[in-house]
């Protein structure tokens, strides 16, 4: 999977490839299971939008993890 990451404001703050999530400078931040994300340390810290489609929504909650 590829695709782009924006915030509940519709800024684009981090992108998809594969099962990783990057910032936007190519910095991995995350690794993504099906919607969940996790820390490097495999911690389960929020979940995405489950939206058909490459580009992928945040809701608030999980804004945070983009500051």
């Amino acid at each position: 999977m590829k695709g782009n990451i924006f915030n509940s404001k519709g800024v684009h703050v981090g992108v998809i490839v594969g099962r990783e999530i990057f910032d936007r400078n190519g910095t991995k931040l995350y690794d993504l299971k099906g919607i969940n994300i996790y820390r490097l340390s495999g911690e389960l810290v929020g979940h995405l939008n489950d939206a058909s489609g490459s580009d992928k929504l945040l809701d608030k909650a999980t804004d945070r993890l983009f500051t």
